[in-house]
């Protein structure tokens, strides 16, 4: 699969993150999950989980009459490959003026900065 196949829209990402903060569901259970005002129709979940599968994001096995959908693709790995295309189309390449967006437009907290400081000196946080 390419790389921007994986490279999720908007709400796919949100379904997404559903399921990962779940570990699997149906579609039911991904709307009963969606915020309070977030209104989508069971037809448009249900369509969205399956364009998931077509990517390679989500995993599905019959349960019922129903479905059940699992991610395929580890939150993690989809952290990476996003910043990694965000770095490469907004920022050339060096993943330096991405971190120097983040903390010349405020961005990060005092914390967050001292946490990189130990990153960068190679300690854990």
């Amino acid at each position: 699969m390419a790389k921007n196949e994986r490279l999720l829209t908007e709400t796919e990402l949100e379904l997404m993150t559903i399921l990962w903060r779940r570990g699997e569901g149906s579609v039911n259970d991904v709307l009963a999950a969606l915020p309070a005002g977030r209104d989508l129709a069971y037809t448009s979940v249900s369509t969205i989980l399956r364009i998931l599968e077509q990517k390679g994001a989500v995993r599905t096995r019959k349960e019922g009459r129903g479905h059940v959908y699992t991610p395929a693709l580890k939150k993690s790995d989809y952290e990476t490959e996003a910043v990694r295309h965000v770095v490469d189309k907004v920022f050339d390449g060096t993943p330096l003026e991405l971190v120097k967006a983040l903390i010349d437009r405020g961005g990060l907290s005092a914390q967050e900065i001292e946490e990189m400081r130990e990153l960068l000196r190679g300690g854990k946080t």
